[in-house]
């Protein structure tokens, strides 16, 4: 398990999202303060979910905001299953970030295309000042999965045979996801507690393979962290 985590237990997802809702406002603040924007990478899946409609209600200094995302499905750009149109749809299209300011992954060209100009965006944009991650039931993050090989030095994968459909996806790398002023990391779910406590016991899944020079925020509700 990664020495440097801090975890947060409460009660449900909904408290999850709104604590981490809370976190990113103030993160928000703290590095338009510091250097005039704030470059944030999101997350797919059920609680970061909530947490965008909890954003699309809020108020911020929205044109400083940049968004980029952890990774994507190799599928059309309007297709249900992308990250980016779930992002859009409850928080992007809801607030007034520019359109400049939003990196969506070209996911749609393919693994390797769309790997090679991405990385282009993510060497501009690091250090992040914000990561949100998620955590599989398998304990994969972003669409780093178990027993998957990558280049160490890699900023973005091209991502093949991915255990869960579709097969073909891209990801920003465990060493760029590294690179951020903050990490977080939402866990949901009773099916996350076998793999919360594979991570906890320190087994050597994805998720732990993310390791910021700054503490880790783990913020995980009872049904998932089965003590």
């Amino acid at each position: 398990m990664q020495h440097n985590s801090r975890w947060h237990l409460l009660e449900t997802a909904d408290e999850v999202a709104l604590a981490v809702y809370d976190e990113i406002l103030e993160a928000a603040q703290e590095a338009i303060k510091r250097q005039g924007k704030f470059k944030l990478v999101l997350a797919g899946g059920s609680t970061p979910e909530k947490v965008y409609k909890l954003l699309a209600k809020s108020d911020a200094d929205w044109a400083r905001w940049y968004i980029y995302y952890g990774d994507e499905r190799c599928l059309p750009v309007d297709h249900a299953e992308r990250n980016s149109l779930m992002a859009t749809h409850c928080f992007l299209e809801n607030v007034a970030i520019p359109e400049a300011h939003v990196f969506t992954m070209p996911a749609e060209l393919g693994p390797e295309i769309g790997a090679k100009e991405y990385r282009e965006i993510v060497i501009n944009a690091l250090p992040f000042d914000m990561v949100l991650l998620g955590m599989g039931e398998d304990g994969h993050t972003a669409s780093l999965f178990p027993g998957h090989q990558h280049k160490q030095d890699e900023l973005v994968h091209a991502v093949y045979n991915s255990p869960k459909p579709p097969s073909e996806r891209m990801s920003i790398s465990a060493e760029a996801l590294s690179s951020t002023h903050q990490l977080i990391i939402m866990v949901t779910g009773a099916n996350k507690q076998d793999a919360v406590n594979a991570w906890r016991s320190g087994q050597d899944l994805p998720v732990a393979t993310i390791n910021p020079k700054n503490t880790i925020d783990i913020y995980i509700d009872k049904d998932a962290f089965k003590s």
